[in-house]
């Protein structure tokens, strides 16, 4: 049923305690916590901000704001450009391999004689290393010395920026002048000249291109850091440094440390010492300076200062930096003889352009050098200045050593042999020739007839000189000596009877006997030219004496036997002698030696004998004693010496005979050890063709007009007569 219309009870909760039951006691409160009545600050009345100040500070503020605003934007805008820019140029960077050889010219190697090098030429590249190839050594001492944070920035250093322009602007200097905070990327940019090949049109020289390259204007430092950064986004850590090792010059024409090494120590990059390395670490601030064939001290002492940089950046431990220091690095025997200077010098000068100065290809140059006999001179000359030349003297000397045909064997043009590119005296200096030149006269005589024993009248004599009136020669000694023979004459070196005799032969004889043997000086004209009046190089000198030695036939001095370019098989240019044309005949010239031997053994160049072969030749002192010679020669070497001063200057109490004598000595008595003696080509004269003097003090030869001239013009007039018989009638 439904409950429908019922009242429905109200709803009451259960007891929960029965009726009589004591109600649970309530629960004491908690005592509230005294509230903090929060203390009313009085705020203090503000103070009145001064009007000028407020309105300044305000404008400050604005600047501000308008300053960095512009500035984040700025600079925002600047980092995108120097991206895209570093972006670009590392996009345009050619292949690593493609950087290591940059040379514009290429290099020149000497060999001597025998194949070995003596000397070097031009930019010199040993070949490529890389950062892994080298010694661990040089890898270190360069990082030490040049960048010790190389492999920690991204191309540049703002540290090194910062300290160098500090510096600079500390001694007086731009803050972009002296030193530049470069790091090692930065040099290798700058090496690579920031990617700007050599162009003849552009640059007259790879000097001046190279000092383009090293400029220090503001913008060229922008695109220098530009060029590193992007180098360090295309190229490793070790490409880079391998580019730089290919690239650096370190002095003496070596570009790279593969070059340099093989020069100075005659080993490759990959096998230096710690001190070695050091050495060429060093060279780096200064290449030319600091080169070790240049001064081996100071280049040994900015390699402990290497050394030390290496063992403070633990790269050498203490023990390794005392041994290194204690043995420090010496040149390779090559390196330290540099025999040659002179030589190498002559070479290159007189080369061919192509393959030589200017050469764009690596070429290696055979040469006729002994350096046994190269070193014979330069000893014989160091020990006559230092035992018979006054302590001070600033006189000079040179020396030349050839063969018979004109090879050069040694020369020496001054008395500091250890140079290059020097004034060289043996081939640059032409200084009158004095007496030395009178073998020349007798040449011609001898040539046309006349006898080593024929007679001639040694009393005062005078000749009308056309402009210039008249002129009387006279002896060295002052004095006469009467009826002598022409071999007395010679070996005495009398001036009367030489000038009587070249003009009996005919001046214009003498002159072209002694051009056709080589003395391609202004001769002079005049009678005087007998007297060696005349100007004429040592090498020149020498040459001429040469083919007087080879039995009368021209000779060219030479230096160069073979050349060819490094790779190839076959040489481009190959030579084996200088003998020329026949200038006398062969009896003349062997009648001549004759005659020139008594020069030694009885005459003025007695101090030039030597005691276990014979030798022949001839003194000379030119006017006023500015210029004194000696040339001769053995059956193997023809040798030529000269002295004097460079400004002219008159020697005091030097002769032909005296210390240039002494100096031919030494220097034939070096050469010559070891050598067996060999006889001179010689003849003695035959007695019986001698004749008695004429009323002119001379011996009557050949009717006038009907004298032989030399051998070639003989020649020529037979050819003459044979083709042209018409013109004998």
């Amino acid at each position: 049923m439904s409950n429908s219309g019922r009242k429905k009870p109200p709803l009451v909760a259960d007891r929960r305690y029965p009726k009589g039951a004591a109600k649970p006691k309530p629960k004491a409160k908690p005592k509230a916590k005294p509230r903090k009545v929060a203390r009313k600050r009085t705020r203090k009345p503000a103070r009145k901000r001064n009007f000028i100040v407020a309105f300044f500070l305000g404008i400050f503020g604005l600047i501000f704001r308008i300053v960095w605003g512009f500035s984040w934007r700025i600079g925002l805008i600047t980092a995108v450009i120097i991206g895209l820019a570093v972006g670009y140029v590392a996009y345009t960077l050619p292949p690593v391999d493609q950087q290591f050889d940059g040379r514009a010219r290429g290099s020149v190697t000497l060999l001597d004689a025998k194949g070995d090098v003596f000397a070097w030429r031009g930019d010199q590249f040993g070949g490529v290393v890389t950062a892994q190839s080298v010694s661990k050594h040089l890898k270190n001492a360069v990082v030490a010395t040049e960048d010790k944070r190389f492999y920690r920035h991204f191309g540049l250093s703002p540290r090194g920026i910062a300290s160098a322009v500090r510096i600079n602007l500390r001694e007086g200097r731009g803050p972009l002048s002296g030193h530049g905070g470069s790091t090692l990327t930065q040099q290798t940019a700058k090496l690579l000249c920031l990617g700007v090949p050599y162009d003849k049109a552009t640059w007259k020289t790879e000097a001046e291109y190279e000092a383009d390259c090293r400029r220090g204007s503001l913008a060229r430092k922008i695109k220098e850091a530009i060029y590193a950064m992007a180098m360090e986004a295309k190229y490793s850590k070790d490409e880079i440094l391998t580019i730089y090792f290919n690239r650096a010059f370190l002095g003496a024409g070596a570009r790279g440390f593969e070059a340099a090494s093989q020069r100075y120590f005659g080993i490759s990059a990959a096998e230096l010492s710690a001190q070695q390395s050091a050495m060429l670490a060093g060279l780096l601030v200064a290449p030319t300076r600091f080169a070790p064939t240049n001064n081996l001290k100071r280049s040994q002492d900015r390699a402990e200062t290497v050394l030390k940089l290496m063992n403070e950046q633990d790269y050498l431990s203490d023990s390794e930096h005392a041994r290194a220091v204690a043995n420090p690095a010496q040149l390779s025997e090559a390196a330290q003889k540099k025999a040659g200077g002179y030589f190498a010098d002559w070479l290159m000068v007189t080369g061919p352009e192509f393959f030589t100065r200017d050469t764009t290809e690596d070429v290696i140059i055979r040469t006729t050098l002994d350096q046994r006999i190269q070193t014979a001179a330069e000893e014989a000359m160091r020990h006559i200045f230092e035992t018979k030349v006054k302590e001070g003297s600033e006189a000079q000397a040179a020396i030349v050593v050839m063969s018979a045909d004109g090879a050069v064997r040694a020369m020496v043009g001054g008395r500091k042999t250890k140079v290059t590119g020097e004034f060289n005296r043996a081939t640059m200096a032409k200084r009158q020739t004095g007496s030395s030149f009178k073998p020349f006269v007798y040449a011609a005589a001898l040539d046309l007839g006349r006898s080593p024993l024929d007679l001639i009248e040694d009393a005062p004599y005078c000749i009308n000189v056309p402009g210039s009136g008249e002129w009387c020669p006279k002896n060295y000694t002052r004095k006469h000596y009467g009826t002598v023979t022409l071999t007395d004459a010679l070996k005495n070196s009398l001036n009367i009877p030489a000038v009587k005799l070249a003009m009996d032969s005919g001046l214009d004889i003498v002159r072209t006997v002694a051009e056709q043997f080589g003395v391609h000086s202004d001769l002079a004209q005049g009678p005087a030219l007998a007297l060696g009046a005349s100007e004429a190089s040592l090498l020149e000198m020498t040459g001429a004496y040469a083919g007087i030695l080879n039995g009368g036939s021209s000779v060219t001095p030479y230096g160069m036997t073979e050349l060819r370019l490094l790779g190839a098989s076959e040489p481009i240019f190959s030579a084996s002698s200088g003998i020329g044309e026949r200038v006398i005949q062969e009896n003349t010239a062997a009648q001549l030696i004759w005659m020139m031997n008594k020069v030694v053994t009885e005459g003025t160049g007695k101090r030039a004998a030597l005691t276990d072969r014979q030798v022949a030749g001839k003194t000379g002192t030119s006017n006023a004693a500015k210029d004194a010679w000696f040339l001769g020669f053995s059956a193997d070497y023809v040798t030529g010496v000269w002295m004097g001063y460079d400004d002219n200057e008159p020697l005091k109490n030097v002769t032909g005979g005296g210390l240039p004598a002494e100096i031919w000595h030494e220097t034939m008595s070096r050469v010559h050890e070891g050598l067996p003696a060999r006889p001179l080509p010689m003849r003695a004269p035959d007695p019986s063709l001698a004749q008695p003097v004429d009323s002119q003090g001379l011996q009557p030869l050949f009717p006038l007009g009907n004298r032989p001239r030399t051998t070639r013009d003989a020649v020529d007039s037979v050819l003459k007569d044979v083709l042209n018989p018409a013109d004998n009638r």
